[in-house]
């Protein structure tokens, strides 16, 4: 938590900035500075230009509130009673069967992150906006809070109240560099001098680059223009006061979007304002810009390019088609629009991995702007955001991923896909290979079917198990799927998932985090930073979490003791690893122990051998004590196998005895061909990700970033075994000791649906009594279990037995509220000595 009389400077006063510093005095902080290069009344970034239209549903839940609190902030702000916001209300229409399936879809995010939305007919549509084709429309869906920011005249408001509150506004004054000492930020370095600072914070917008590059931050985002043009006057709109009323009531009809054909529109009193995705990418380089002068107008600023008539040619042809009213005008003005695109989609946002003091707040749209500037707010005076920041987290990007030539092709390809229908599993087209494990070769010659994650091709499910298929049991054949969930899915994972149960499976766990952490400190800083006891001896394995202030969940780790001061740490992402180097700084710092934390990910590989049989595998292969006895459950050795030097992790993410088995990246293939020739005799197969989901949910496992975020509590998500309230002090357990007293208002529930074939694929909302009260995390079918399961947030008065509903599709799906885990309740199967029964079956059976 940062004190209130630190000295804070504001770079950007656009509607991110400007938001910024009030969220700031509302929360008693006075001494702050904004530096802004353009002229106040107009500072020339993409609010100045930004149409204002405000989309509030988003398969983010994180994204969706930060849109909520703008909308709420907006209309909040205001002069001579009239807000900053035209709450018009929103349409979204449908022109092709694809897209209102894809609005139905979309409407179970609005009803599972709490946005009023309906879907309308065809006949409701053109009622609701008159000026529409009805010879085009299907259906639309109609959300009656989006509107219209008037995101210029807001950024004005709140200059005028937070200057009254004491924030300095500088204008004209760009930055031209950060000065820093000891390791964090001193003061911004302008042409008029030097402004003192503890913290700063940039929300320079698509300038965010530049900015931090004077820290030596990559900031992955790229800008990139967009086409934006006015027609003439429509003749049925004709008397309408122009762009002069701020209560922005130049417009009446709801805000519209026509995704099939990527565009958008809105109302400029007697004209339309038309926005297009569909041209060729248009990237800048910000720097290529120039300084911005002291006189910026409508007509004249940086974000602001000249229009380019020929790559609207299609938007205008199809804007005709959709509203025939605008037959009868032409294209009165154009410009193209500088935003600021990334590789996922997502804002910049939070603190600088690399030095301290240092924040961003980059790649915000005017929709998220107000929710983004409360959680930096929060961050800064709480030390967290109230909303989960996984989803634009600044850090949370691997290293290929910052270079320039991943940003670029990335954001552009983002940019194109803006308003497609983008599957939930959908990998990247390019680029790909950027991260290949040693196995890749082999995977594709049993004809892997890869998606990509962090950059690392991960199979899914692999071609050559297809001829088990005829050889599955009756109970195990896998149940036909829709065409929505059978995207990105095979039934030959029903296949793998069976051999997992039955006989013996490898999975590739090579694309975890793997952290090493090691030095006279690297036990007092675990110890301090993790929720469980990781002091005991060498050779022990914990499953603990990483908790922020408030209790929530940061991630959840495995800590492997391998020698009295070394470590290592399976974690979840990359910002992990930004989040333990920092403390391993602040613990070198103020304790004097040398601790550090190397990244080991790339250096290594991991397989997972798991099932009854695997014992009989490993014992074919190594001379190493693989018993009970010799490893036990949740411990590790160092050991020989196949004459190959390996860490042996006894531990499963599928519910099945196995090990998880390390090596150097350059025995890779070596172990692979070993294990895969012995197992042979025992009907081993090589398995993948779809098969390791439907085994690890029934089984109970949760997922950091799914399952459970800093949103929610250990408590709450079913994971307080991985507490130690007796333990000395850790970060988050004062708060801990309040929430233990307290009953909590929801928790994570495990869900079978009733008819067994329903499969959901996570984020779609769940009713109970006809109201919707949560929303699906993740989900399979559990092959073993034989139902589809699912893991969702419903209030704590659910009980187990309850009837609850699934909203998929706009169809509701009957489910069951059940116990979890859903199988090896006693956890026989992990602590097996010997096989089961089912893997003394025949081998012709076992196939």
């Amino acid at each position: 938590m940062e004190s209130s009389s630190q000295r804070v400077v504001i770079i950007g006063a656009g509607i991110v900035g400007t938001n910024l510093a009030d969220e700031l005095v509302q929360r008693g902080w006075r001494n702050i500075t904004v530096v802004e290069q353009g002229p106040l009344q107009m500072p020339g970034g993409s609010t100045s230009h930004a149409p204002g239209l405000v989309f509030q549903t988003n398969p983010s839940k994180t994204m969706t509130k930060f849109a909520q609190y703008t909308v709420e902030k907006l209309l909040s702000i205001s002069q001579d009673g009239q807000s900053c916001f035209n709450q018009v209300g929103g349409l979204e229409v449908a022109t092709t069967p694809e897209r209102m399936e894809e609005l139905k879809r979309k409407h179970g995010y609005a009803s599972s992150w709490g946005v009023d939305a309906r879907i309308i007919t065809a006949e409701e549509c053109i009622q609701l906006y008159p000026l529409l084709n009805p010879e085009l429309i299907l259906g639309g869906l109609h959300i009656p809070s989006d509107g219209l920011a008037l995101a210029a005249r807001a950024t004005q408001l709140l200059i005028e109240r937070t200057s009254a509150a004491g924030v300095t506004y500088i204008p004209s004054t760009p930055v031209t560099g950060i000065e820093r000492a000891q390791g964090r930020v001193t003061g911004v370095t302008t042409p008029n001098g030097n402004i003192p600072a503890d913290i700063i914070i940039s929300c320079a917008g698509f300038w965010g680059v530049e900015i931090g590059a004077m820290v030596g931050l990559q900031v992955p985002l790229l800008p990139l223009a967009h086409q934006y043009a006015k027609t003439t006057a429509v003749h049925s709109l004709k008397g309408r006061e122009l762009n002069s009323n701020i209560n922005g009531m130049n417009a009446t009809l709801p805000i519209l979007r026509h995704q099939d054909q990527d565009l958008y529109y809105r109302e400029h009193g007697d004209q339309y304002g038309i926005g297009y995705y569909g041209h060729r990418p248009m990237p800048i380089r910000a720097s290529d810009l120039g300084v911005t002068g002291k006189h910026v107008d409508e007509k004249n600023m940086p974000s602001r390019l000249n229009f380019t008539p020929k790559d609207f040619e299609t938007a205008w042809n199809e804007s005709q088609k959709l509203l025939p009213v605008l037959r009868q005008t032409h294209i009165a003005d154009g410009f193209n629009g500088i935003f600021s695109f990334t590789p996922d989609g997502g804002p910049i946002v939070g603190r600088a991995p690399n030095v301290e003091g240092f924040y961003v707040a980059e790649a915000v749209w005017v929709t998220h702007s107000a929710g983004v500037a409360r959680a930096v707010a929060e961050l800064l005076t709480t030390g967290r955001s109230e909303t989960d920041l996984a989803d634009c987290e600044l850090s949370r990007f691997e290293e290929i991923q910052l270079s320039k030539e991943y940003v670029s092709e990335t954001s552009q390809q983002n940019f194109v896909e803006v308003y497609d229908i983008i599957h939930p599993l959908a990998p990247k087209i390019s680029p790909r290979n950027l991260r290949l494990s040693p196995f890749n070769t082999r995977q594709r010659e049993l004809g892997a079917y890869f998606l990509e994650v962090g950059g690392w091709e991960r199979p899914f499910w692999y071609e050559a198990n297809k001829d088990l298929l005829p050889y599955l049991p009756a109970n195990w054949q896998p149940v036909e799927r829709d065409a929505w969930t059978a995207q990105h899915y095979s039934p030959i994972s029903a296949v793998e998932a069976w051999k997992t149960r039955n006989a013996v499976a490898v999975y590739d766990m090579t694309a975890f985090h793997r952290f090493e952490v090691f030095g006279p400190g690297a036990q007092d800083l675990l110890q301090r930073l993790t929720t469980s006891d990781i002091t005991k001896s060498p050779g022990t394995i914990t499953y603990t979490l990483l908790l922020d202030e408030q209790g929530g969940i940061k991630s959840d780790v495995f800590v492997s003791r391998l020698e009295k001061d070394v470590y290592q740490v399976g974690a979840n992402t990359a910002v992990d690893l930004h989040y333990l180097n920092r403390e391993a700084l602040l613990h070198r710092k103020h304790s004097k122990q040398y601790v550090q934390i190397r990244d080991i990910t790339g250096a290594t590989c991991c397989m997972g051998l798991w099932g009854p049989r695997s014992r009989e595998v490993i014992d074919s292969l190594s001379t190493d004590d693989f018993s009970n006895k010799g490893l036990p459950y949740f411990h590790v050795i160092k050991a020989t196998v196949a004459g190959i030097p390996v860490l042996a992790f006894r531990k499963s993410y599928v519910g099945e005895l196995g090990w998880e088995i390390q090596t150097s990246a350059e025995y890779g293939q070596r172990l692979w061909d070993s294990i895969m020739q012995s197992g042979k005799l025992h009907g081993i197969v090589a398995a993948g990700r779809a098969a390791l989901n439907s085994l690890r949910i029934e089984k109970g496992y949760r997922t950091y970033g799914s399952d459970m975020t800093t949103e929610h509590s250990p408590f709450e998500a079913g994971i307080a075994y991985a507490v130690d309230m007796n333990k000395e002090d850790f970060v988050g357990k004062a708060a801990l000791q309040r929430l233990i007293k307290q009953t909590p208002s929801k928790r994570l529930h495990c869900l079978t649906i009733d008819d067994g074939q329903s499969v959901v694929l996570g984020k779609e909302p769940v009713f109970l009594d006809n109201k919707a009260v949560g929303y699906v995390t993740t989900a399979a079918f559990g092959f073993t279990v034989r139902k589809p399961v699912a893991f969702a947030w419903l209030p704590a008065r659910v009980r187990e037995g309850q009837a609850v509903e699934i909203e998929y599709f706009g169809c509701r799906i009957r489910a069951t509220v059940s116990s979890d885990p859903l199988f090896d309740v006693s956890n026989s199967r992990l602590l097996a000595q010997t096989s089961s029964v089912e893997s003394q079956l025949p081998i012709k059976s076992r196939l």
